[in-house]
């Protein structure tokens, strides 16, 4: 039997309405037009309502002024509404931060007291975890509230070491170590320093590479930072001169039209399109050249190519991005020429301890010193032990994955228990801790919203606070998911890094 000619395989095609590409390519279409169809019901019908019932949504109350007076934060008495979320937000970065750093470093000594072989740290481990993790958090947090305002009013001797460690029923305060006027000419220093510590790095393992010897590459590097550090103390003043250069910059942004921003945003979106398209490309071609792409590889490229013009297209018709940028990159390069235009003796670091003061007839904490609030601490001790035993169970578990047998080969060439633990175990269970860590840290963030209940002044709080004054609750609403998915996408972004920088390397 002879084969097909062409023209007779031309003929025996799958119909377009069988052909499993087209059939793909078109149901994602009709999906997709189904859900924006939706969308753009559900929110015109959301509109029709709202100005039936003459209820007013928009966002002209950030602007305007409100009657607000919290209890801490950068501004305690807001003038407007933007103003007051704002400090609702750098109040829940704060716990934040606070709390994803100390869980992590809990979490650990949680996990490797799990594994101990001393029977007493063991079981301490397994109660701290199995306790802490089936309480809910906001009764965890409300038990903290409730222990700290039972506890003894402030006096003028207030302990448990005057002068330096103070509780009370209106806190705990502390010393505190914070940045003064000479902090950012050290920290070019420290800049050059990093820059000196990367190829003493390279060096060092190049070396080591070469000769097999232990020549710590990355202590040279953290070394090397150091130095630079501790010599930036008494040398910064000598970067006092990019004041200057920071006020141009300034000027040139405040003298840039709003178009300059536009045509840059855009030809940055282009042109990282592009190179991830060139980059998908290169990665899907042969050796010989030849491309093989399959349907959804084609659709991952269109994806990109529609995301980018639709980037252009919101770029050029909202003009209020590209001013907001210009305006706002103004203020920040003044702000960092009056940071440089300082005393050259200033220092880069400075610190206080905590002081009581009495202007009236209670006794109160002043403002030096670290205050933490009976809010801040309940819910930072809420966040933190709750948040830890998770963590606790996540290294416990990925250190438990790593295969017996390399402990035991490690432990035959003469290493010592910590080292097997530092050099062996923990680089292999990072790779797989990492991955719920990260989902516990993102736990941690919108956990904080429960701070409303002991009196907390973050995002939820005062935007609680913000809408019943102005009755505007769907903006309100609005900009708390905008800040939470930020917030989220932003810590999901560097766990990913990370873990996408750990992950082995396959031939």
């Amino acid at each position: 039997m002879t084969a097909p000619t062409t023209h007779e395989r031309a003929h025996q095609r799958v119909p377009l309405w069988r052909d499993v590409i087209v059939l793909k390519w078109v149901a994602q279409v009709f999906l997709l037009v189904v859900v924006l169809s939706t969308m753009f019901f559900l929110a015109t019908q959301a509109g029709d309502n709202l100005r039936a019932r003459n209820i007013v949504s928009t966002f002209d109350f950030l602007e305007r002024p409100i009657d607000i007076q919290l209890s801490e934060g950068i501004d305690t008495h807001p003038d407007t509404g933007a103003r007051a979320l704002w400090t609702g937000m750098v109040n829940t970065l704060r716990i934040s931060v606070a709390g994803i750093f100390f869980a992590t470093l809990l979490g650990i000594v949680v996990g490797l007291a799990r594994l101990s072989d001393n029977w007493l740290v063991r079981r301490l481990g397994s109660m701290w975890v199995e306790t802490l993790r089936n309480i809910p958090l906001l009764v965890q947090m409300i038990f903290y509230f409730s222990v700290l305002t039972t506890l003894p009013r402030v006096g003028l001797g207030t302990g448990p070491i005057n002068g330096w460690f103070h509780i009370s029923n209106k806190g705990i305060s502390m010393p505190r170590v914070f940045i003064a006027d000479g902090f950012y000419q050290w920290l070019m220093v420290v800049g050059v320093g990093a820059v000196a510590a990367h190829y003493v790095r390279r060096h060092r393992q190049r070396i080591q590479d070469e000769t097999g010897a232990m020549t710590s590459p990355i202590l040279w590097g953290i070394g090397t930072v150091a130095l630079f550090g501790l010599i930036g103390i008494f040398v910064h003043p000598m970067f006092t001169w990019m004041g200057g250069i920071f006020g141009a910059i300034a000027d040139l942004l405040d003298s840039l039209p709003i178009i300059a921003p536009q045509i840059l945003f855009s030809v940055v979106a282009l042109g990282v399109a592009a190179r991830w398209i060139s980059r998908f490309l290169t990665d899907h071609r042969s050796v010989r050249g030849h491309l093989s792409l399959s349907d959804d590889d084609w659709f991952r490229i269109a994806f990109a190519a529609l995301a980018s013009l639709i980037i252009v297209f919101v770029l050029v018709r909202w003009t209020g991005f590209s001013s907001w940028t210009l305006n706002s990159g103004r203020d920040l390069f003044h702000v960092l020429e009056d940071k440089f235009n300082v005393d050259g003796a200033a220092r880069p670091f400075d610190a206080m301890r905590p002081d009581i003061i009495q202007k009236s007839r209670f006794p109160n904490y002043g403002k030096n010193g670290l205050t933490m609030s009976i809010g801040f601490a309940a819910v930072f001790f809420g966040v933190v032990f709750y948040t830890s035993a998770f963590i606790g169970e996540n290294v416990r578990g990925g250190i438990l994955a790593v295969p017996k047998g390399q402990s035991e080969a490690a432990m035959a060439v003469g290493l010592g228990r910590g080292q097997v633990l530092r050099h062996v175990v923990l680089p292999q269970a990072i790779r797989i801790i990492l991955p719920p860590t990260g989902n516990q840290y993102l736990n941690l963030l919108k956990n904080t919203s429960l701070a409303v209940a002991v009196g907390y002044s973050d995002l939820v709080q005062i935007g609680q606070t913000t809408y019943n004054q102005t009755g505007m609750t769907l903006p309100v609403v609005a900009i708390w998911m905008l800040f939470y998915l930020s917030c989220s996408l932003s810590i999901s972004v560097v766990v990913n890094w990370f873990n996408v920088r750990m992950k082995l390397v396959e031939r």
